[in-house]
């Protein structure tokens, strides 16, 4: 079956993506598997300058799920274009660059870092961030600003295509998918965690140094996959699920409702090797439903009427 996909300007050789902050730079998942097996490689977050991120603990294991506040850890966009972006197998896989900034200006500036690296396939512009200059409020809650990061990135980007990665933080997120399709964006990528935390009665702290804390895993699937469903209805620019998936079954609930694409999260931290055989597996499992092809079954959910 030809399970390539194309979209929002991005071609993919089938719809699995790792998603970003699972999977590190990729590199680090070379050795379960073959990194030019995937569809794409969406590397985690960086920002213009180098990240030390939280105070530990930062994680913190919950029921089908786990909470993180890493904090965006990473080198800085300089370090990863030369040390780390030239060893990724870019001409063999998509590699796309999730983008970390504090106001719309840096995330411009990223943007134009990146627009010309040959190995970088397209933008991922996480909005879940606080706007240090509008005190602190995550652009992904307020669609003006969302509008108005990805007007600053696309500006930039040049001909990378520009995916936004929505927060389901908010009390609509089909209001936050049309801002974002407003400002210009080719796609969007949904969902990032949802807020949470834990506490420890016998010590009488909370799990995590930072408080609170992004709930993922098989727990946030449900939202997840409702807020797919809805934004897909809500825009005509393509959707990439993400949140809880750990099979190909919940893979294949994302594309029934309309997602072009995956992305794999929480379940590589539980199976290094998950993500590679998920290609496979997602393969086998349409031929087993009879599905005619990928493109046949994406968004053929047969909705009461």
């Amino acid at each position: 079956m030809n399970m390539n996909v194309s979209f929002g300007g991005l071609s993919l050789k089938n719809p699995v993506m790792t998603a970003s902050g699972t999977f590190g730079f990729g590199l680090e998942f070379a050795p379960y598997g073959d990194l030019t097996k995937l569809g794409g490689i969406v590397v985690k977050g960086m920002s213009l300058k180098p990240r030390e991120g939280n105070p530990m603990p930062r994680i913190a294991e919950t029921p089908c799920g786990m909470l993180n506040a890493i904090g965006i850890q990473n080198p800085g966009v300089e370090n990863f274009i030369r040390q780390a972006l030239p060893v990724l197998p870019w001409k063999e896989v998509a590699v796309v660059a999730n983008l970390y900034a504090c106001d719309a200006e840096e995330f411009g500036e990223l943007a134009d870092i990146l627009a010309g690296e040959e190995g970088i396939a397209a933008l991922e512009v996480n909005v879940s961030c606080p706007n240090v200059k509008e005190g602190g409020i995550a652009f992904g809650q307020d669609p003006k600003q969302i509008c108005k990061v990805t007007e600053a990135v696309k500006k930039k980007a040049g001909n990378k295509p520009v995916m936004v990665k929505l927060s389901p933080n908010v009390t609509d997120i089909t209001i936050c998918a049309r801002a974002a399709a407003e400002g210009g964006a080719d796609s969007l990528s949904l969902i990032n965690t949802l807020s949470g935390m834990a506490v420890d009665i016998h010590n009488r702290k909370p799990r995590i140094a930072n408080v609170i804390a992004g709930l993922s895993g098989p727990a946030i699937k449900p939202v997840a996959l409702r807020c797919v469903h809805q934004v897909v209805q809500a825009v005509d620019i393509p959707v990439v699920g993400i949140g809880g998936i750990a099979s190909a079954e919940d893979a294949l609930e994302f594309i029934l409702v309309g997602a072009h694409a995956v992305q794999v999260g929480t379940a590589n931290f539980l199976r290094p090797d998950f993500s590679f055989d998920l290609v496979d597996e997602l393969e086998k499992l349409l031929e087993e439903i009879g599905a005619g092809s990928l493109e046949e079954f994406r968004g053929s959910l047969e909705l009461p009427l």
